[in-house]
């Protein structure tokens, strides 16, 4: 597949849309969810949080397409999401019964990790308003024909929500190409939304269907593999030769992919990480970002976002696909700097952090 073509701003109301789960974070900071006291409340969600990043960062007209109940927590919800600058006017309302019995908010505790402690997230998130999304709750031609949309953005974790949220990604995906939106999506999995026997086989599924509706996969090596199903070269080369030979047989398998890319990740510890980003095209391309190399990190939820919405920011603004990897590799990296899921950065940072301008104090 070429390069898909990009809906002219003009035509469209949103540069992006994303559809996904917003939870609240409950946050301890430095400490510990077991012993804390007190939590600091963000919202986050991993599609959810590339439409902030498109917004705060980049300055894109971007919304979000989720499920909240109306009670006092969803409102919590969606004034953060105001703060975020994303347009909440898709958020699917439901009706508070009281306790949660039929729909509850979802929330996620996270604690960001030290040195040889890793990051911990303890998701509650059964039964939500957003996993109750079905195809129907939204007027799909109506978002992606009348208001039009340049880019749409979804993900594995939705779709990993239940059977209806995976419907509802497809659904979505195949009126946004019908329209000549780009579509993305991320493979990203939580093996806690695939606990069963018969998970294996549904994520297969459900992870083949994402990749046949999309034009931009974002996934690893183990997603490839596991979720796609793409066979590992055996014997196995390198881990980078691996990578390449498995992107290009996800290419080969899905004609319908214009790029893969991969963010890739080597763990020293909790606190510092090597950081990079490798693309590879339908046409044969291969394209490798800057390496950060010993990145300090103080909270590693959201890299992969940041990465997401600077590659679209720059596929968007025209800047070519090699420049556009640089802005992603160089905001996922400033994301993992700052507390909670979603990015503080600048876009001067992000520019300055790719011209090589590295941590000299701004006065």
């Amino acid at each position: 597949m070429s390069e898909p073509r990009i809906r002219p701003a003009e035509e469209c109301r949103f540069d992006s849309v994303a559809l996904g789960e917003v939870m609240l974070r409950l946050d301890p900071g430095e400490g510990r969810i077991r012993t804390a006291r007190s939590f600091t409340v963000w919202e986050g969600g991993g599609e959810y949080n590339v439409a902030r990043g498109l917004s705060r960062v980049f300055g894109l007209r971007t919304g979000i397409v989720t499920s909240l109940v109306d009670n006092e927590l969803g409102r919590l919800t969606e004034n953060l999401i105001l703060a975020g600058g994303v347009d909440p006017s898709l958020i699917v309302w439901r009706e508070f019964d009281g306790v949660g019995r039929r729909a509850r908010n979802a929330l996620n505790f996270t604690e960001r990790g030290f040195g040889l402690r890793g990051a911990l997230g303890v998701s509650d998130r059964g039964h939500s308003a957003a996993s109750m999304l079905a195809p129907a709750d939204i007027d799909w031609d109506r978002l992606f024909g009348e208001l039009g949309v340049r880019w749409f953005h979804t993900g594995g974790i939705f779709a990993g929500l239940s059977e209806a949220t995976a419907e509802t990604a497809i659904a979505a995906m195949a009126a946004a190409r019908k329209y000549g939106t780009v579509v993305s999506v991320d493979l990203n999995f939580r093996a806690s939304l695939w606990t069963g026997p018969a998970d294996k086989e549904r994520a297969l599924r459900v992870f083949s269907q994402l990749a046949e509706h999309a034009d931009v996969l974002v996934g690893g090596a183990t997603d490839f593999t596991d979720r796609l199903g793409v066979e590992a070269p055996s014997p196995s080369p390198g881990e980078a030769e691996r990578l390449d030979l498995l992107a290009a047989g996800v290419l080969r398998r899905f004609p319908n992919l214009w790029l893969v890319a991969s963010t890739v990740r080597k763990v020293h510890s909790a606190s510092v990480n090597d950081w990079s980003v490798v693309a590879h095209t339908s046409d044969g391309r291969r394209i490798a970002s800057a390496e950060y190399h010993d990145l300090a990190i103080m909270d590693r939820i959201g890299g992969g976002d940041g990465f997401v919405s600077g590659l679209i920011y720059g596929v968007l603004g025209g800047l070519g696909l090699p420049l556009a990897l640089e802005y992603g590799t160089a905001h996922g990296a400033l994301v993992m700097t700052t507390p909670g899921d979603n990015s503080m950065a600048s876009q001067k940072e992000v520019e300055a952090l790719v011209r090589g301008a590295g941590s000299y104090v701004l006065r």
